[in-house]
């Protein structure tokens, strides 16, 4: 009876055991269910809503995970939920199993809530994605933010109606990927069109820190912008000029919105904007007419000595670390398949994207025409041009860095609207055109440094 007793207890012991070991197993017929936050289009049009669908009918039907879109929203919106959920505050939601956000988002949270991505993905796995992609990923030792598509600019015109100025003032076909050529034209687009703005820099933040890199020097030093450097004032006044004059936007919101009406006919923005760049423009009357639209490599400045940099754009999917092992697997599962060849190279394209795994960028790049829709085949076919001779260049990530940025983005409007409006009044009043414009431009930059020094 002892030794049956003794049998008996190891028996149970080895049954629970067992069970111990397969409970942090994934059971696709006890799927676990992950909510998921992103950024990639709207609730009735995303590309990565068609994506998580097609992950849930194959990848996720067959190891037992489902993704459930819980939201939608812009990344600023993002961030301030995830650290209102993070810290407890009245009325914030718990914190989605799945997130993508920018990098930024890991100097605002405590990084223990997030899995270490290397500790669920085996280094064959990672050494499938670009390298330049993931570096941004790291963070204190942990790679927190993995890369599922990303972005870069471009310069996009609309051509109908700008060539329909070039001819009207009988100007030649203007190298438009040259800055100083671009915002020579915006005044002259100003008067010619009654008042109208002629291009539009989606991100000034960006905009400083790409082309002061092609000039040789950092925008950002010691967490702060680098106004004190000549190359600053270089690139600064002949914008700054081009607002105050009129013909450069500086309105708050995207281009996107102006560029349905014709209020704005070129900008440099985001690649995938192109979800929002109509091929017809809505007039005053309500009525349409069709446009073809150009897409060009971002512009720059002659003197560039480091060559051309293409900003690195788009969030990582992040992931919250789950006390439930089987979430912990299922979030890796997800990332993994988004990651694949052609998973990735389908979900980018179908949204202006590029892909971050080494050969579906490979594949892309060779043979562009490979993509259906005809408007993202010609973006794809210019990026193809582009990415041969250009840097990708990642946004720094320091404390308080998105900060930074929002509160550039809001004072540069804000001071050079301001200029502008002064700029008119006084030049109607009498005043020399030149000498209130060399007077505004340089108050403007004083005012942009005491406002973020």
């Amino acid at each position: 009876m002892k030794k049956l007793f003794l049998f008996c207890v190891l028996c149970v012991a080895l049954i629970l055991t067992g069970c111990g070991n397969n409970s942090s197993k994934l059971n696709p017929n006890n799927p676990v269910t992950l909510n998921i936050w992103h950024v990639y289009g709207s609730q009735t049009k995303s590309p990565l809503n068609d994506a998580i669908q097609r992950f849930n009918e194959t990848e996720g039907k067959r190891t037992g995970v489902i993704v459930k879109v819980a939201s939608v929203s812009n990344s600023s919106a993002i961030d301030k939920a995830l650290v209102a959920s993070a810290t407890k505050q009245p009325g914030s939601v718990p914190m989605p199993d799945l997130f993508t956000a920018y990098p930024r988002i890991m100097t605002k949270l405590d990084t223990k809530l997030l899995l270490p991505w290397e500790n669920y993905l085996t280094k064959e796995e990672l050494a499938s994605y670009r390298e330049d992609f993931l570096k941004e990923g790291h963070y204190k030792e942990h790679l927190y933010m993995l890369p599922i598509a990303k972005s870069t600019e471009l310069l996009f015109v609309n051509q109908t109606f700008m060539d329909r100025f070039l001819k009207a003032n009988q100007l030649t076909a203007a190298k438009l990927e040259d800055y100083d050529t671009l915002f020579a034209l915006c005044h002259k687009y100003y008067q010619w069109s009654g008042g109208k703005q002629m291009f539009q820099i989606n991100d000034f933040y960006h905009y400083f820190l790409t082309n002061m890199a092609a000039l040789g020097d950092d925008f950002i030093h010691n967490g702060k912008p680098n106004f004190t450097c000549p190359t600053f004032w270089r690139i600064y006044r002949p914008m700054a000029e081009a607002a105050i004059k009129g013909g450069l936007c500086t309105e708050k919101g995207y281009a996107s919105d102006r560029w349905k009406t014709g209020e704005v006919i070129s900008n440099v923005g985001s690649t995938a904007g192109i979800l929002y760049l109509r091929d017809y423009v809505t007039h005053a009357d309500n009525t349409r007419e069709q446009i073809t639209s150009s897409f060009l490599s971002s512009p720059s400045f002659k003197e560039a000595k480091e060559g051309h940099y293409l900003l690195q754009r788009g969030t990582g999917l992040f992931a919250l670390k789950n006390k439930d092992e089987r979430k912990n697997k299922a979030a890796a599962v997800f990332a993994k398949w988004i990651g694949q060849k052609d998973n990735n190279l389908s979900f980018v394209t179908k949204a202006g994207y590029l892909p971050v795994n080494k050969d579906a960028m490979q594949e892309l790049m060779a043979k562009p025409e490979q993509v259906e829709n005809a408007k993202y085949r010609k973006l794809y076919t210019v990026l193809e041009k582009v990415e041969k001779d250009g840097t990708y260049l990642a946004l720094p990530l320091y404390e308080k860095a998105g900060q930074t940025q929002a509160q550039l983005e809001k004072n540069i409007k804000h001071i050079l609207t301001q200029a502008h409006q002064q700029y008119e009044q006084r030049v109607q009043a009498g005043e020399a055109a030149q000498g209130v414009l060399d007077e505004l431009t340089k108050a403007s930059f004083e005012q942009l440094q005491k406002a973020l020094l």
